[in-house]
């Protein structure tokens, strides 16, 4: 009995000892994979989309880009883009669904009202969020962060510029002005400094037009500007919009006797308004934060990525692509920057919004995008990604270059933000 209890005892021990090899030498879990969540409440079929389309097409190639080279210090950028057909209700709610995913650390908002609709969860979350060029957050500093010069500013920049045009021509007295936009929160934004930088400069500033997001034609505001005698005229808008602005105001006579100008970034361009109403937009002046033209599409960045990315020469691609396609390759590399910083400070699991804020805010200086944009001013005390700006002109349909980078006034400090 002894013995039979002992030879089991014996079987127990060598069949042990049989398994813990097996065990001991089985493979370990593959590591899980460190993932950040980039969100892109773009807008892919509303009326930002012929500017709009190409940037998200650049940021996807971009974070391709830096993934396939492993990633930031290890870390893959999970890319997810929305089409919110710039739409406050689709953006919020597209908002609240991805709020959850894996480290979510940035998330951009493609319109000014989408941007103060969702400014409390994203604060409340702890989430940077990019907005186009909206002013508020410079003066109001926390969790935003615009892409850019603040549209105001831009605004002053380009009436620096048109005084120094007027002095030139050897005009005395001020010049009288007119502006027309989008009669919604980002028509009205450059206004919130702008209006009180000419008043303080001794401008004249007509009374504002503004016109329905989607109008079809804007005679009688164009009308209207004229009959008050305006030297110049400030446009804006995405492209097509500004080009059919200046599609109407060639009708009526307007642009052989008032300068147009394009005063926020986003048009007309070469591939969009300028092929569609060449001689319309011909000698319009283009405010821009980042290059354009030939200057854009000849950026090694630009022959490098169309290519690998699009099987296209650049040439090709650039027929049907504004140059806002090359100027968003820089708002992955801006991420990634901050994102390493980040990563160096407090390391992958530590990882929160409190971190990825004081990166964003570390890359002051930096040329990122070299040369496509300014270098950064985003600190502690700055929430526009650049401070200056440069001018364009349409010759013989393209956007051709008539000054270097030159430094935004803060317009954004004339505001009464109280308000």
């Amino acid at each position: 009995m002894r013995l039979l209890r002992l030879e089991g005892i014996v079987i127990v021990v060598l069949v042990a000892l049989l398994v813990l090899p097996v065990v001991g030498c089985a493979p370990a879990a593959p590591p899980k994979e460190k993932i950040v969540t980039f969100l892109d409440l773009a807008d892919y079929t509303g009326p930002i989309a012929g500017l709009n389309v190409p940037a998200a097409m650049a940021a996807e190639d971009m974070f391709k880009e830096i993934n396939a080279k492993g990633g930031v210090d290890g870390v893959k950028i999970s890319y997810i883009s929305i089409d919110t057909r710039y739409d406050v209700a689709r953006g919020v709610s597209a908002y609240k669904r991805y709020r959850t995913e894996p480290k979510l650390m940035t998330v951009v908002a493609i319109s000014t009202a989408l941007s103060k609709a969702i400014t409390p969860m994203t604060a409340r979350d702890k989430v940077v969020q990019n907005v186009t060029g909206d002013g508020e957050p410079q003066a109001r500093l926390g969790w935003v962060f615009i892409i850019g010069a603040a549209y105001q500013n831009a605004f002053g920049a380009s009436i620096d510029f048109l005084l120094e045009d007027w002095k030139a021509k050897g005009k005395s007295g001020m010049p009288t002005v007119g502006y027309i936009n989008w009669d919604n929160p980002y028509g009205r934004e450059l206004l919130r400094g702008g209006k009180e930088y000419v008043e303080k400069l001794g401008v004249k500033l007509l009374p504002p037009e503004f016109f329905p997001t989607g109008a079809p034609e804007h005679t009688v505001w164009l009308q209207r500007l004229a009959a008050g005698d305006a030297d110049y005229i400030l446009i804006a808008g995405v492209d097509p919009t500004p080009s059919n602005v200046l599609r109407d105001a060639y009708k009526l006579g307007l642009t052989k006797k008032i300068q147009f100008i394009d005063t926020s970034y986003w048009g007309p361009t070469e591939a969009v308004g300028i092929k569609l109403h060449p001689e319309a937009t011909e000698g319009c002046w283009l405010n821009s934060y980042y290059l354009r033209g030939d200057e854009a599409w000849s950026h090694p960045l630009a022959v490098r990525m169309v290519p690998k990315y699009h099987g296209k020469s650049v040439d090709e691609f650039r027929k049907a692509t504004a140059a806002i396609y090359v100027a968003g390759l820089t708002r992955p590399l801006t991420f990634a920057k901050a994102l390493e910083i980040a990563l160096k400070n407090v390391g992958y699991d530590k990882l929160d919004g409190e971190a990825m804020k004081a990166g964003m805010e570390a890359i002051t200086g930096m040329d990122l995008g070299n040369g496509l944009t300014g270098p950064i001013a985003y600190s502690p005390t700055s929430r526009q990604s650049v401070d200056q700006t440069k001018f364009y002109q349409v010759k013989n349909g393209k956007e051709v270059p008539i000054s270097g980078w030159r430094k935004v006034p803060d317009c954004v400090a004339l505001y009464d933000w109280s308000k």
